[in-house]
C-alpha cells in the first residue's frame, strides 16, 4: 500500500508452502544414493535458481577437488558422480531468494539427508550405511538377539542421557567416558546397574537426543573444564559452583541436545572420533550392547523445531535449501517460536516426508526399538499415524527389522499456534485416542507431587504430605485441603487404570463416573486414553526437579531423610504398579539429586552427575544455576545447608533394592500389564472410595479368572487375586472391606524376602478382611493358586524374563 505522496505505507509477503506442495511434492530418492559404480546426489529445492555440490577429499581441505553443477527437474536437483566419491565430504551451494533478506543469496549448506558429518559439522560425509565397513561384528543378526517383547503393555522405560551415564564413572576408561562406547563395557558400574534393572524387568532405555545438535562441539579438545577439587571446596549451599559452571556452560561438553541441526546424523561429541564413519560404528555398538543386556533402545526425536534459520548461520540447513518452507510461519510471515525457536511445519508435505524418512533410517540402519517425540503436540496427528504405519510395514519388507515391535510415544501438550487444532488436527493427548500411540500422563504426576511444574514450588500433593503433613504453604482451610487430597486421589486412581477415558470408578463424592468425567481444575478430562499402551505414567523426567529433589522441597522441614526416602519409594511404586506404560527418569531409583535444579539442560556434569557406586546421590553440590532457579534460592538454600537432608549410602542402596522389588512385582504377574481397556474394566477395582474413606489411602484389587469357572479368563498361572495398598500417611493404617474377606492373601514373596523390615509388618486378616499397612508404604498382597495349579502351569507362554 502506498500513501498519497508515493511512500510505502504497508506491505505483506507471499508465503509459498501451499503452492510448493501442490506443484512440487516429491516421493523419489533424496540424499546420496550408492550404486555399484556410481554415487548420485538428489536435493529437493524447487525455489533455487542454481545448485552446485562442492566435493572435498577431507574435512579440513580448503579447496574442493571438484565442483559439480546439479541439474533440475520438477524441483529436484541431481548429479551423478564416480563411486570413489564415497568417503569424501561435500556441501551444497544454493542460489535462492531468501525472504529474511529480500535478496537472492548464495547459501552454503549440508545435505538435509546427511548420514554423517565432519567434526566441525560443516560438511556432509558421503557414507553408505549398508557398507560392511561401518557395521560392528554380528550387526546384521542383531534382530535375532533382541530381547523378547510380546506386547507393548509389557514395555517399561528408563530415561537416560548418554553423557550422564558414564561421564563420572571411574570404572570407565577416560577415553570412553560420556560416549557411546561406555555402554559396551560389560564390567563397568553403570552397565552392571543396567543389567540389574533389566533383570528386574525394565525393557527399554530411552536416550535423550543423540542426533547432531548444536550446543556441544564435536571435538573434545575444544571443551572447557573446571577443576573438580575447586568445586568440591565450596559449601553445599554456595553460589560459587553454579557461577563457575555457567561461566563455561556453552563451551563445555554438556547439553541435553534439544537443539537439532540434522535429525539423521549421530552426534559426533559422543564418538571417540568425530570425523569419518566412527560415530556410525560406535552408535551401532551401543545399540548392540544394550540389546545384549536385555534392553531395547528408544531415541528421543525432536521434529518440532530446529536450532537455526536464515541464510548465514552455520547451523541452519533446511531454511537455506528452501527458505520459508520448512519452518512454520505466523500471519505476518515471522517464524513461530512456541516450542523454543524455529518451529517446523509437519503439515507441509516435504517436512512430513523428511520426518518419515528419518524415522525409517533410524529403524532400519540403527535397529532402534522406539521413538519418543519431543513436544509431539506440535506435530500433526496425520504424520504420527503415517509414522506408525510406515514403521509397522517394516515387518513385511526386506529391512530385517520387526517394525511391529517399535513403540511410539511423546509429549501430547496442546499449546501455541497448534492449540485446539489451529494448524490441523495435531498429535495432542485427546486427539491420540484410539491410535495406539502413547502420551505422557501429566495428571498422575501433578496429583502425586502437587500443583504443577509451573505453580508454587511448595504446593503439596499425594506423596509429599498434602493434608496429612502440611508444610506451612497456604492452601486454604482444612476442609479445602482435604478436598484437594480427595480429588488428587481420584486423578491417581484414573491414572492407575491406564488413564482410560471410559474406565468407570466411584469418585470422592460417591458417584460412579468415567475417567473422562473426572475433571482437572480447568475443566479438561483426566482420562483420555482408549487403551493402556496410550498412557505413559510418570512422576519425574529430565525436565523439572528430580523426584527426590521435589520431595525434599515440598515436605515439612522437620521430617527425617528416612521419611523422604520412603516418599520417594511410594511415588515410584504408584508408577510401577499402574496399568499403562511406566516411565522412570534415570536415578529415581538411586534418590538422584541435581541440587534442586529445575532445568539442568545446560548445567554441566556437576549438577547432572550419576553415581553408580551408590556412594552419593549428588545432593548439596551448591545452589542450582541462577538463570532458572534464582527466585527459589531462598527456599533451596536452607535445605541444601542442612546436613540432615542428605541421604547416606544405606538409603541409596535401599532405594535401588526397592525399585528392583517393584519391577519384579510388576513382571511377576500379567495382571499388572493388562492389554485392553476391557480387561482393565473387568478386573481392576478401587476400594476405600466415596466420601466415607480413610484419607489418602488407595486400595486397588486385580482379579483373575479360574480354569473351569465361567466368567473371567485366566491370565496368571501363579496368582488368582492381587491387592495393592498405598499408604501415604505418616502413621500405620488399618483398612477392612467385606469384598476382600475370606481370601488367602499373603504379602508378595518378593517383599517378604526384601531387607525392608517396614513393609514386612504389613498384615491381612482373612476373617475380617482387614489389612494393616505401615506408614508411607506400598504393600502388595497376592492370593496364590494351589501348588498343583502352579505346577501345571509352569510352561505358560510368557516372556522368560517375566516368568
Amino acid at each position: 500500500m502506498f500513501n498519497s505522496d508515493g511512500k510505502c505505507a504497508n506491505a505483506t509477503g507471499l508465503q509459498l508452502p501451499g503452492i510448493l506442495d501442490e506443484l512440487f511434492s516429491y516421493t523419489g530418492p533424496l540424499g546420496a544414493v550408492f550404486a555399484t559404480e556410481a554415487v548420485s546426489l538428489y536435493l529437493w529445492a524447487p525455489t533455487a535458481q542454481a545448485v552446485q555440490a562442492l566435493i572435498y577429499k577431507s574435512p579440513s581441505e580448503v579447496d574442493p577437488v571438484e565442483i559439480v553443477q546439479l541439474k533440475e527437474l520438477d524441483g529436484v536437483w541431481s548429479a551423478k558422480g564416480p563411486r570413489h566419491w564415497e568417503g569424501c565430504y561435500y556441501v551444497y551451494e544454493v542460489s535462492v531468494y531468501h525472504p529474511s533478506t529480500l535478496r537472492i543469496e548464495k547459501c552454503v549448506s549440508n545435505d538435509p539427508y546427511a548420514r554423517s558429518l565432519s567434526a566441525d559439522g560443516k560438511r556432509t560425509l558421503l557414507v553408505n550405511l549398508d557398507s560392511d565397513d561401518v557395521k560392528p561384528e554380528g550387526w546384521d543378526n542383531l534382530q535375532n538377539e533382541k530381547p523378547n517383547l510380546l506386547s507393548f503393555s509389557d514395555v517399561s522405560i528408563y530415561e537416560l542421557h548418554v553423557r550422564d551415564f558414564s561421564a563420572n564413572d571411574p570404572t570407565v576408561p577416560h577415553e570412553f567416558q560420556g560416549g557411546y562406547l561406555a555402554f559396551t563395557l560389560q564390567d563397568s558400574a553403570g552397565v552392571q546397574h543396567l543389567k540389574r534393572l533389566s533383570s528386574a524387568g525394565i525393557t527399554h532405555v530411552h536416550l535423550l537426543p543423540t542426533f547432531q545438535f548444536a550446543s556441544v562441539k564435536d571435538e573434545k579438545h575444544k571443551w572447557k573444564h573446571i577443576d573438580i577439587e575447586k568445586l568440591n571446596s565450596f559449601p553445599p549451599d554456595s553460589e560459587e559452583q553454579q557461577a563457575l559452571i555457567t561461566a563455561i556452560q556453552n563451551e563445555d561438553g554438556y547439553n541435553w541436545g534439544y537443539d537439532p541441526v540434522l535429525w539423521g546424523v549421530p552426534k559426533g561429541s559422543y564418538a571417540s572420533k568425530a570425523n569419518g564413519p566412527c560415530r556410525i560404528i560406535e552408535f551401532r555398538k551401543m545399540v548392540q550392547a544394550l540389546n545384549r543386556v536385555g534392553l531395547r533402545v528408544v531415541l528421543d526425536v525432536v521434529y518440532n523445531h530446529l536450532h537455526a534459520s536464515g541464510p548465514f548461520d552455520d547451523f541452519s540447513v533446511l531454511d537455506k535449501i528452501v527458505p520459508g518452507y520448512f519452518l512454520r510461519r505466523n500471519a505476518d510471515g515471522g517464524i513461530e517460536n512456541s516450542t523454543c525457536v524455529n518451529n517446523t511445519a509437519s503439515e507441509h508435505f516435504m517436512v512430513e516426508r523428511l520426518i518419515l524418512d528419518d524415522l525409517k533410517c533410524w529403524a532400519v540402519h540403527y535397529k532402534i526399538d522406539g521413538f519418543r517425540f519431543d513436544l509431539m503436540g506440535h506435530i500433526m496427528k496425520r504424520t504420527m499415524l503415517k509414522a506408525k504405519s510406515l514403521l509397522n510395514s517394516l515387518s513385511t519388507d526386506k529391512s530385517g527389522v520387526d517394525g511391529s515391535s517399535i513403540y511410539l510415544y511423546g509429549e501430547g501438550w496442546d499449546f501455541g499456534e497448534v492449540a485446539n487444532n489451529g494448524r490441523g488436527i495435531n498429535a495432542s493427548q485427546s486427539n491420540l485416542f484410539g491410535t495406539g500411540i502413547g502420551s505422557f500422563n501429566d495428571r498422575i504426576r501433578d496429583a502425586l507431587l502437587g500443583g504443577s511444574p509451573f505453580g508454587h514450588p511448595l504446593h503439596q500433593g499425594f506423596v509429599t504430605g498434602l493434608y496429612l503433613e502440611p508444610n506451612g504453604h497456604e492452601l486454604g482451610d482444612k476442609a479445602n485441603v482435604e478436598r484437594m487430597l480427595t480429588v488428587s486421589k481420584d486423578h491417581i486412581q484414573v491414572g492407575m487404570a491406564a488413564n482410560l477415558k471410559d474406565f468407570v470408578l466411584t469418585n470422592c463424592d460417591g458417584q460412579e463416573v468415567k475417567g473422562s468425567e473426572v475433571l482437572l481444575h480447568d475443566g479438561k478430562p483426566v482420562g483420555y486414553a482408549s487403551s493402556p499402551i496410550e498412557t505413559i505414567n510418570y512422576v519425574s523426567a529430565h525436565d523439572n526437579e528430580t523426584l527426590f529433589d521435589i520431595i525434599s522441597l515440598k515436605t515439612p522441614k522437620d521430617i527425617s531423610v528416612e521419611e523422604r526416602c520412603r516418599m520417594n519409594h511410594l511415588a515410584t511404586s504408584v508408577i510401577a504398579l499402574s496399568q499403562g506404560i511406566p516411565f522412570f527418569h534415570a536415578g529415581d531409583e538411586m534418590l538422584r539429586s541435581k541440587s534442586i535444579d529445575r532445568d539442568s539442560y545446560n548445567s554441566g556434569d556437576w549438577f547432572n552427575r550419576l553415581d553408580f557406586s551408590y556412594n552419593s546421590n549428588n545432593w548439596g553440590v551448591g545452589l542450582p544455576p541462577k538463570e532458572k532457579n534464582e527466585r527459589n534460592w531462598p527456599l533451596i538454600k536452607p535445605r541444601l545447608a542442612d546436613p540432615s537432608y542428605k541421604p547416606q549410602k544405606s538409603h541409596i542402596l535401599a532405594a535401588v533394592e526397592n525399585f528392583s522389588i517393584l519391577m519384579q512385582i510388576r513382571y511377576s504377574s500379567p495382571l499388572f500389564r493388562l492389554r485392553t481397556a476391557n480387561a482393565i474394566q473387568e478386573r481392576v477395582r478401587f476400594h476405600n472410595t466415596g466420601p466415607s474413606w480413610i484419607p489418602g489411602l488407595i486400595v486397588l484389587s486385580i482379579e483373575d479368572g479360574h480354569q473351569g469357572v465361567p466368567g473371567l479368563s485366566q491370565l496368571d498361572p501363579i496368582h488368582s487375586f492381587i491387592v495393592v495398598i498405598i499408604n501415604p500417611c505418616p502413621t500405620d493404617v488399618s483398612f477392612a472391606n467385606l469384598a476382600l474377606r475370606a481370601k488367602s492373601l499373603q504379602l508378595h514373596p518378593v517383599q517378604m524376602n526384601s531387607t525392608d523390615d517396614v513393609v514386612k509388618n504389613s498384615t491381612y486378616d482373612a476373617s475380617s478382611g482387614c489389612f494393616n499397612v505401615p506408614a508411607r508404604t506400598t504393600s502388595v498382597f497376592v492370593e496364590p493358586r494351589s501348588r498343583k495349579t502352579v505346577m501345571e502351569n509352569q510352561e505358560v507362554n510368557i516372556p522368560q524374563r517375566f516368568s
